[in-house]
């Protein structure tokens, strides 16, 4: 199982961090919180070449959902989504939720994480 799915998009930077909000927010997600691994970086004297933005992004419920099923799932929420740029290239991407939520070994939390990775991977496919 592929942990990280990632698609490339001919978007600018920007554009593609507007669409991913934009499209994240029709799904009932939010973003928690955003890093700029580049200008997090360059405070401490160390060069990323090119831009990395990281999101964490939530659903409440469906948060709720898998919390409620097991506490220590939260330690792998909430789920992560990259916009980022290699050269003159932009990507989007996201961890697999399937492939973290299946560390636990439980079945129904797995079914949970299909559902979300589903969610998230249309919202980057929308956001392309």
């Amino acid at each position: 199982m592929n942990i990280v799915y990632e698609k490339k998009t001919e978007k600018s930077l920007d554009e593609a961090l507007a669409a991913v909000k934009e499209n994240l927010q029709a799904h009932s997600f939010g973003v928690l919180f955003e890093l700029n691994f580049k200008d997090k970086l360059a405070e401490k004297g160390l060069e990323l070449v090119d831009d990395y933005f990281v999101l964490e992004v939530c659903n409440p419920a469906e948060a709720k959902k898998v919390l409620d099923r097991n506490i220590h799932a939260g330690y792998v929420l909430p789920c992560k989504m990259v916009v980022r740029t290699e050269g003159d290239d932009t990507y989007i991407g996201m961890t697999s939720a399937t492939a973290l939520m299946s560390l636990y070994d439980e079945p129904e939390l797995v079914d949970f994480a299909e559902g979300i990775e589903d969610t998230l991977r249309k919202t980057i496919e929308n956001s392309i």
